[in-house]
């Protein structure tokens, strides 16, 4: 049961890229950013990435919108006769298809990797039940609302981010190919004004350099504003072609239904292992002793005598193991008198001294209780045995509807929840009730764990 902070699960060693290791990679990383990030952007692959990602937005679109509307226009007049129904299947099938490529361009020049939607459930098999399930389907008409909705707004990124993107690099590099204004179109440069009488261009050094020094502004504000517009393809993207809310909830449950189950049954096996290793082995010797007695008691009552006296310390023994299983399953003291006596109980066992505070008015939920103590008993263990720690500290406490719970303690620190380790599987436990552990561990320490659970009040016990 305890979460080990030892080498075996690596939590508190220090890892080859932590920030305050000297490695080689930590110099590469600096010599790469010593150019400020405003200056890089104009020149990084992520921006080329973004702009052609939106000039391909606006072909793409059309071609989306024009298939949406022409097959959905198409089956709602042809609704009178037995064609309507299949066409406006076909087109919602096919905005699923252009979904699921959005997605893959999302993921290739955005970066934004979207699972996808629900698929579609069909009861029985048949092209009947396939249009059933298709028009029933939510990702499919949100699939066509995105074919709707994202024209007009590529339109619009398109022409901004073209604009901006011409106007800047333009307007810098105007000192390069001023001669081709006097020498190809006859002018003095670019033109600001002009009339019949006057004409106004920008041809001296002084107003070359303003306008390369506004061509520079603009060139690096043009990946701002080019990610600014995207931002909202991002949206668009994850909020109608992604799984709907309701189905990443489905699948974060499930995921949790698995935890728990699995859960469970290491905690079977556990108490398995230990009835089987401990009281029960004890119990089988203890009726082969008192059977020994049994049959010396006439022969050698003195004999019959010491072994009666060492099988009733055979009990002591197994009645204590057996108090102790029942402690690792649910102390009797938290059923009676709350987290406040039962964390005192645990501190009092620790290695180190542990200052419990406990501000709680009223007591949670049998379940989250529990799992509040189980989770301060393991991080006790913890520090019994592995973080060199002098002295500790547990608080708990209610934020609204939310249990806090914080171990924090002086040790080596170094604690991380990576796969594998014994946090990890706290962590695990703790998101099987929409629970969250937050562990702060910088290497040298201290160490503090911080574990939220739902609050939910005590009803009759």
């Amino acid at each position: 049961m305890a979460t080990e902070y030892g080498q075996g699960y690596g939590l508190y060693s220090t890892p080859t890229g932590h920030p305050g290791s000297t490695g080689g990679s930590g110099r590469a990383d600096e010599r790469r950013h010593r150019v400020p990030a405003v200056l890089r952007a104009p020149v990084e692959g992520r921006t080329w990435r973004e702009l052609v990602y939106v000039l391909l937005s606006l072909p793409i679109s059309v071609l989306l919108f024009t298939y949406a509307v022409t097959m959905v226009s198409l089956g709602a007049g042809l609704l009178v006769t037995f064609l309507g129904v299949p066409v406006l299947a076909a087109g919602l099938a096919g905005c699923r298809g252009f979904g699921a490529l959005e997605r893959m361009r999302a993921r290739g020049l955005l970066g934004l990797d979207v699972a996808e939607p629900e698929p579609l459930r069909m009861k029985r098999q048949g092209f009947v039940a396939w249009m059933g399930a298709v028009l029933k389907s939510g990702a499919s008409w949100r699939s066509l609302l995105y074919a709707v909705l994202h024209l007009p707004w590529a339109v619009f990124a398109f022409s901004v981010a073209v604009t901006v993107w011409s106007i800047g690099w333009s307007l810098l590099t105007y000192p390069l190919w001023f001669w081709v204004f006097p020498m190809y179109a006859g002018q003095g440069g670019i033109q600001l004004y002009g009339d019949g009488q006057h004409q106004i261009y920008l041809d001296n050094p002084f107003e070359i350099t303003v306008t390369a020094l506004i061509g520079l502004l603009f060139t690096i504000a043009t990946p701002w504003i080019v990610r600014a517009l995207t931002m909202v393809d991002r949206l668009l993207v994850h909020g109608l072609l992604g799984p709907s809310r309701l189905a990443t909830r489905v699948v974060e449950l499930e995921s949790d239904r698995g935890a728990v189950v699995d859960t469970a049954a290491a905690d079977l096996r556990r108490i398995e292992r230990d009835l089987h290793d401990g009281a029960q082995a004890r119990l089988v010797a203890l009726a082969m002793d008192l059977g020994l007695a049994k049959e010396k008691l006439r022969e050698d009552p003195q004999s019959a005598a010491h072994m009666v006296e060492e099988a009733h310390g055979e009990v002591k023994t197994a009645l204590q193991e057996l108090r102790d299983l029942a402690r690792g399953i649910h102390p009797a003291v938290l059923t009676d008198r709350g987290l406040d006596a039962a964390l005192s109980s645990v501190a009092s066992r620790c290695t180190v001294p542990v200052q419990v505070e406990v501000d709680l008015t009223e007591r949670p939920a049998p379940a989250i209780e529990g799992i509040a103590y189980f989770t301060v008993s393991e991080l006790l263990q913890n520090i019994s045995k592995h973080a060199r720690a002098t002295r500790a500290t547990v608080e708990v406490w209610r934020t609204e509807n939310r249990l806090m719970v914080q171990v924090e303690d002086n040790g080596v620190g170094g604690a991380d929840v990576s796969e594998g380790s014994g946090l990890a599987g706290l962590a695990e436990r703790l998101g099987a009730v929409d629970g969250i552990l937050v562990v702060d561990s910088p290497a040298g320490g201290p160490t503090r764990v911080t574990a939220e659970l739902p609050w939910r009040a005590e009803r009759t016990r």
